[in-house]
């Protein structure tokens, strides 16, 4: 088979010659741009600089030369638009806080904070206050809340849905000139697809917003399904119609070339429970997933990914049911996600696309053998009459050893009878 053939045989819940291979397929399943650097040095590569994929998390764009070495089966499809409001182009190198040069969007100006930290500002003006902050010996930039007073009876779901709009012709371009380079490739493309994460908390506080309104504090946007549900459903309606406007623009110039659509990262759960019932999930999200899941099966042959960290056993039924065909990251350390257990009860019904080595402890503290068993033994629970899709519990963080990232791919390739 090849790569597209295996990936489709994989998620049809069909046995595949071998179990495929994901790195850097999506946002969440990547690497950090460090790790992509000291990889390409453990494999002898060309010296080159890592593109950021996400100022935010600092997941990297994983090179064809990298990938080819690894044996991705994935080529990811990504979008114009990025975290802070800063596009994906004009690219320019910045240091990172170990000295590391990686290419960032050209709106990217970063301000110092006094502490050897860095705040970003939305689309890069530093005239407004900052949305970001990358704290000192960090590697991240995450979210900073901004301060709103909103008044409880005149709240305008418009506010909440400033962020999203129809595809205009730059980012219609960008988004199809990266879909056909991916398919380029020879691997399976996965469509990243733009804006169409509902109530996804990281992207809730609007920091690519100069002037963000609406409900925009973590706090507020998770109780607010249960104090004015109403808002929520308007704003989900809303954003809603403008996903399936851009799905139609992106199936129309390129739907053939595109194997899996990465929809949604709204996570629903923590690392010992969920943040809701499935009755609220059934209630509040289910329709709106159900009508986009359900524009995309009719239209297209595209499987469709769901992420969601944390201990989501119990939502599983709630997302087979609202028509998502895969789950990630699949946190397998987290209360409930036995992976024998999930495979048993869920495997005929979703796919999996993670859960092949912990990221919390075994890969980036373990031993290189540590990690080997480890993904052997997922591999074997997971790959039996296909419904998997090998990838690490969410992005491979900065900490991690090149040596024990390799043992991973190895491990991976030893399974598969490659090595």
């Amino acid at each position: 088979m090849n790569a597209r053939e295996r990936l489709t045989a994989s998620l049809s819940h069909r046995q595949p010659d071998r179990i495929p291979f994901d790195l850097g397929g999506t946002s969440v399943s990547s690497l950090h741009v460090k790790c992509i650097g000291q990889l390409r040095d453990y494999y002898g590569l060309p010296k080159e600089h890592v593109t950021a994929w996400s100022i935010s998390s600092m997941a990297g764009i994983v090179p064809a030369d990298l990938a080819d070495r690894m044996g991705v089966d994935t080529a990811a499809a990504i979008a114009r638009g990025g975290p802070f409001g800063m596009p994906r182009e004009n690219l320019k190198l910045w240091t990172m806080p170990d000295g590391q040069q990686i290419y960032v969007p050209g709106l990217f100006n970063p301000t110092p904070d006094g502490n050897g930290g860095w705040y970003a500002h939305p689309q890069g003006d530093t005239s407004c206050p900052p949305s970001g902050h990358m704290p000192t010996k960090c590697y991240y930039f995450d979210n900073i809340e901004p301060k709103i007073d909103f008044d409880e009876d005149k709240l305008d779901p418009a506010d909440n849905l400033e962020e999203f709009s129809v595809l205009g012709a730059a980012d219609t371009q960008y988004l199809l000139r990266s879909v056909e380079e991916a398919w380029q490739t020879g691997r399976a493309v996965v469509l990243n697809m733009p804006g169409a994460g509902l109530g996804d908390i990281s992207w809730v506080p609007g920091g690519g917003l100069k002037h963000p309104k609406g409900v925009r504090t973590i706090e507020e946007w998770y109780v607010s399904p249960l104090l004015r549900p109403e808002y929520i459903q308007a704003v989900f309606e809303g954003q809603t119609d403008i996903v399936l406007v851009n799905l139609k623009i992106i199936n129309d110039a390129c739907g053939d070339k595109i194997d899996v659509v990465y929809t949604c990262g709204t996570d629903f759960a923590h690392q010992n429970g969920l943040f809701l019932s499935p009755a609220v999930f059934r209630r509040v999200w289910a329709p709106y997933y159900r009508k986009v899941n359900d524009w995309i099966h009719a239209n297209t042959k595209w499987k469709i990914l769901k992420h969601s960290c944390g201990a989501v056993a119990q939502l599983l039924p709630c997302f087979i049911e609202a028509g998502f065909d895969i789950v990630n990251p699949v946190q397998t350390s987290a209360v409930g996600m036995d992976p024998a257990t999930l495979k048993k009860e869920f495997g005929r019904d979703i796919a999996f696309w993670g859960g092949g080595v912990d990221t919390q402890h075994v890969l980036p503290l373990g031993t290189p053998e540590e990690v080997r068993k480890q993904v052997l033994e997922r591999c074997e629970i997971f790959g039996r009459d296909g419904g998997f899709v090998f990838n690490a519990v969410h992005n491979v963080q900065n900490d991690v050893p090149a040596e024990n990232i390799a043992a991973m791919v190895d491990a991976v390739k030893e399974f598969n009878g490659d090595l």
